[in-house]
């Protein structure tokens, strides 16, 4: 039998009523609107402009996280090319609702830091491994301790030292630059928090900028065209951190490997990258096997408001660098739609429809504001699927769907992954070549999947 989840009630309910859907699929619109974006940020720069002020960037640093080690070696590039203030805070783990995996989510950072630091000129010590808490609080004192000028350019050397598991480099550092005292550190981390909650966030590696957070360097490139944008970048050149691009070849795999798409009916991440992610793997030519899982809040795992205001904000600037700008009109697919909607997919698979199921139901749901939990509305999805509407009432509602979703949430979270969409790359006796978490790494798969195939190639 499928575990069961307990409602968590509030914003994180998996079954709202009619009306609160309707107000919250109205805010998720708000919060995408592109339009009231642009304004927003006319009225803070507008503020900026009578005031004075300098552009001001806030970059809040997480000791033991890897993307904040990543982050930190982009800080003095970011002070070179652009004419703005950089405010550095330490802060602590992310902590309650807003963290439902936290020991996961370091390892996680320590690994998928690894992955991606080479496509950005990065570094991330080979062997680099989760730090333990005596050379992880060293590393936080001497932060703590440093003039705020030194932060950006003694950050890195820290990090180095500490994830790299160099007692003797991180005991150099301390005689080089005073570790501030426990009771300091705590103080200073603690304003840093404070601050952080503040203004509306909860991680590490974040800078905010305006009113918005940017998350690490995967989301340093909206910042750079927001600053650009505004005149403040000091000389032609290159961005300090691109995008990585997706790329589909050149070469052509034969089946032998396998991409594992893990996508959810009501992530809005899922939504937008779903049918980049399906054409990356037919047109690389590798097995693609899909396994559906629930949303986070329908499998027991909280939410609030600012993190979901976070995840719609960011999604919205995500769809746009994608040229999807006519996502976001979201009818909240949470619940009961969802359950119909995989109630259909096995069935469409049976008929050789799972995928075009799933994307049709991602298209009435976030780009067209259909209300999927009505006949009227999954109808629609069906049939865009191409798949008869008279036999799928008859096959609406069943629970036949469970296990099978239950089974791939648990091989998810066997891979060390929770969140979606999910990504893993099998070679041709099954064992993982990559596994990674997030829309933001569809064009990390694509380089591993040309990696493999140029390894096959030469032999390898």
């Amino acid at each position: 039998m499928p575990e069961q989840f307990e409602d968590q009630g509030g914003v994180s309910t998996m079954d709202p009523s009619a009306f609160r859907r309707t107000a919250g699929s109205f805010m998720m619109r708000r919060w995408s609107d592109p339009r009231r974006l642009a304004a927003r940020r006319r009225r803070i720069e507008r503020a900026r402009r009578r005031s004075g002020e300098r552009h001001v960037v806030e970059y809040f640093h997480q000791v033991d996280d890897g993307y904040s080690h990543l982050a930190a070696q982009c800080l003095r590039p970011l002070l070179d090319t652009y004419d703005i203030d950089l405010v550095c805070h330490l802060v602590g783990d992310p902590a309650g609702q807003n963290a439902p995996e936290p020991e996961l989510l370091l390892d996680l950072s320590c690994y998928d830091s690894k992955m991606i630091a080479p496509h950005y000129g990065l570094s991330l010590p080979e062997g680099a491994r989760r730090p333990d808490e005596e050379p992880a609080d060293l590393a936080a004192r001497i932060l703590a301790g440093l003039d705020p000028e030194d932060f950006v350019d003694v950050a890195p050397l820290v990090g180095e030292a500490l994830w790299s598991g160099s007692g003797e480099a991180l005991r150099e550092l301390a005689e080089r630059h005073a570790p501030a005292d426990p009771s300091t550190l705590a103080q200073r981390r603690q304003a840093g928090s404070d601050r952080r909650t503040e203004l509306g966030h909860y991680s590490g590696a974040m800078f905010h900028y305006g009113g918005e957070w940017y998350w690490g360097v995967d989301r340093l490139y909206h910042l750079e065209e927001r600053l650009s944008e505004l005149g403040a970048r000091k000389s032609r050149g290159e961005p300090v951190a691109p995008r990585p691009a997706i790329v589909t070849g050149p070469r052509k795999d034969d089946g032998s490997l396998t991409l594992e798409i893990y996508p959810s009916l009501r992530s809005p991440y899922s939504s937008l990258i779903f049918d980049t992610a399906v054409s990356l793997a037919r047109e690389t030519g590798v097995t693609m096997s899909m396994h559906p899982v629930l949303p986070m809040v329908m499998r027991g795992v909280p939410a609030t408001r600012e993190k979901g205001l976070y995840i719609f904000t960011d999604a919205a600037r995500e769809a746009r660098h994608l040229g999807l700008d006519d996502w976001g009109n979201v009818h909240d697919p949470i619940g009961e739609p969802v359950r119909r909607g995989y109630s259909l997919y096995p069935w469409a698979v049976s008929r050789g429809k799972g995928v075009e199921l799933l994307s049709a139901f991602f298209r009435a749901a976030f780009w067209e504001g259909v209300n999927t939990g009505k006949d009227r509305g999954l109808r629609r999805v069906v049939e865009r699927a191409g798949l008869p509407w008279d036999e799928a009432r008859g096959i609406v509602g069943n629970s036949e769907w469970e296990e099978e979703v239950e089974a791939n949430r648990q091989a998810m979270y066997g891979f060390g992954l929770w969140g979606v969409p999910s990504f893993r790359l099998l070679d041709g006796a099954g064992e993982t070549l990559l596994a990674v978490w997030g829309q933001d790494r569809l064009w990390l798969v694509g380089r591993e999947i040309q990696r493999h195939l140029e390894e096959r190639e030469k032999g390898l």
